[in-house]
């Protein structure tokens, strides 16, 4: 065999290795899919955003709630029937306004019961389509976020504010700040309905205007983690009970490599009987 042959063959096997091992990975979630779905009589749905080397060269590609992704988990309700539960594993930072309220809405009309999963986070858009369930599982490290409306890279509550702020102080405001405060006030009045609707169902008029407030008037910013506990005081039930298959189906969905691991550690279960640090040299190293 000549250089030239073993340098296009370990090009082939460099360019083919990815595309089998994201088949096999494929067929694991689908095997997770059924497994799941004849325990538990129900439909399963996953909505999960994770940066995957999807491409021959092996360049990351960032995942959000999109248009596509409403078109296809609109599609999967349409498949099932009314009477049957759906399962929804839910992890995302957000994305489209639109696509999630489309979700969000969708999942409020089904009769049967809507389960949602959120064994990391649900930020922003995925907030919304997990307060439109009927149960929200949550990993009791796992987060939620706000649902305030962004305009560009400002949050439309702070626009308002600044402008209500130079108003007061009698300052110049130009014609473009006065048209953004505009349409700040339009987009946290539409999400806060939206929103409102979501949980009136569930809620009551007034606790669900309530918690719309408190999820969309920026009382956070954007990027702030609501955990269990805050979610908890504000009155949602959450379930902390998380299905140990639901870690590992989330295992199947793997971030790009870049070499060496940022997190590292033995991955077995450790109980009492595996050998720890005793409590003196842990005193010392402190």
């Amino acid at each position: 065999m000549h250089a030239s042959d073993l340098l296009w063959f370990l090009f082939l096997v460099t360019a083919v290795a990815p595309m089998v091992q994201r088949r096999l990975l494929d067929l694991q979630r689908v095997r997770f899919l059924r497994s799941w779905e004849r325990r538990r009589g129900s439909r399963v749905i996953a909505l999960i955003h994770r940066q995957e080397t999807m491409s021959l060269l092996g360049f990351p590609l960032i995942r959000y709630i999109d248009i596509q992704d409403s078109e296809e988990l609109l599609r999967a309700l349409r498949l099932t029937a009314e009477d049957v539960p759906i399962d929804i594993v839910l992890h995302t930072p957000g994305g489209l306004a639109l696509a999630a309220e489309q979700i969000a809405h969708a999942i409020c009309r089904r009769r049967a019961k809507v389960t949602v999963f959120v064994p990391h986070y649900a930020m922003s858009g995925g907030t919304l389509i997990a307060l439109a369930a009927d149960e929200i599982v949550m990993d009791p490290n796992a987060v939620l976020g706000s649902l305030d409306p962004q305009l560009g890279n400002h949050p439309a509550a702070s626009i308002v504010r600044a402008v209500a702020w130079k108003t007061e102080h009698e300052q110049k405001i130009d014609d473009e700040t006065l048209i953004l405060e505009d349409i700040a006030r339009k987009a946290m009045f539409q999400l806060r309905e939206c929103v409102a609707a979501v949980l009136s169902d569930r809620f009551g008029p007034e606790k669900a205007a309530a918690l719309a407030d408190t999820f969309t008037q920026g009382q956070w910013t954007h990027d702030h983690p609501l955990n269990v506990e805050t979610l908890t005081q504000l009155g949602l039930p959450i379930n902390t009970d998380m299905p140990r298959e639901i870690y590992d189906y989330m295992r199947l969905f793997p971030q790009a490599s870049t070499g060496r691991p940022s997190v590292q550690y033995i991955p077995v279960p450790y109980r009492r009987s595996v050998p720890v640090p005793s409590p003196q040299s842990k005193r010392a190293g402190g």
